[in-house]
């Protein structure tokens, strides 16, 4: 069961929230290094990290119906709506970005949300994955948000993402600061303590894909009967998009993924 819009609002309106609001929406702007012209969509709670996204075309909240909508943002015309998360009410290929936070951990068919969320984005279109960390403290910290549901490791949140069709493209951490209402004015000395001493400790684990999209050749029935030989015929186009290509996108300061055994 999702946790109430309102409980939402009411963490990350207190100290310790407004910490992990900014060193998350730190690494997402980091992450995208800029968003201008392109179509933003947040799904699940993701409003906290998008004010740090300027100049975007356009920018969208879509909040589950379970867990219910406020609107946003505040003392502006609402771009905020709730939604089926397994059924977005968006055309096809419509995002260039997708942010998904307090999406996943309490879905009840995570990869039915992945599987939309590749609907939904553009060819070559980049999703942020923000999940709380199974070997962290804050999935076990119950007056978090990050405390409830299903949290993941990087391998199961990898495998979850190739099994929605998206290529992992690079991966970052965050919340090294315990959830503890006093360590809110030291979550920054945190952050880069525990980033070098304990990186695998983190609180959350940020996973950056990408969607690609190949040329595909149809398999055709061979013919019966006597077979003549036809005209020369053009050559299939290769990978629209190859490690060449994956190579001059535009990389953030997140480390790059490895496939794992």
């Amino acid at each position: 069961m999702r946790r109430d819009v309102l409980d939402l609002r009411r963490f990350y309106a207190t100290p310790l929230g407004q910490a992990a609001r900014e060193m998350i929406r730190r690494k997402v702007v980091e992450a995208w290094n800029g968003v201008t012209g392109l179509d933003v969509l947040g799904l699940g709670y993701a409003t906290p990290f998008l004010d740090g996204l300027e100049g975007a075309r356009r920018t969208v909240a879509a909040m589950p119906a379970a867990q219910g909508v406020e609107a946003w943002p505040a003392g502006a015309r609402n771009l905020a709506s709730l939604m089926d998360e397994t059924a977005l009410a968006f055309p096809n290929a419509l995002f260039d970005r997708i942010l998904v936070a307090h999406g996943l951990e309490e879905a009840d068919e995570p990869l039915d949300v992945l599987r939309e969320v590749w609907r939904v984005l553009a060819p070559s279109g980049r999703v942020i994955i923000v999940a709380a960390s199974r070997l962290g403290v804050w999935s076990d910290a119950e007056h978090t948000p990050f405390g409830h549901g299903r949290p993941f490791t990087r391998g199961q949140l990898e495998l979850l993402v190739r099994e929605a069709e998206l290529e992992p493209l690079a991966w970052s951490r965050a919340l090294y600061a315990p959830p503890l209402a006093w360590t809110a004015g030291w979550a920054e000395g945190f952050e880069q303590v525990g980033s070098r001493l304990w990186p695998q400790f983190s609180g959350l684990i940020l996973l950056e894909a990408v969607k690609r999209t190949f040329a595909v050749k149809p398999k055709l029935a061979a013919p019966r009967g006597r077979r003549h030989a036809g005209a020369l015929k053009p050559a299939t186009a290769g990978p629209l998009f190859g490690p060449e290509a994956a190579a001059r996108l535009d990389r953030p300061p997140f480390a790059p993924t490895k496939t794992r055994p």
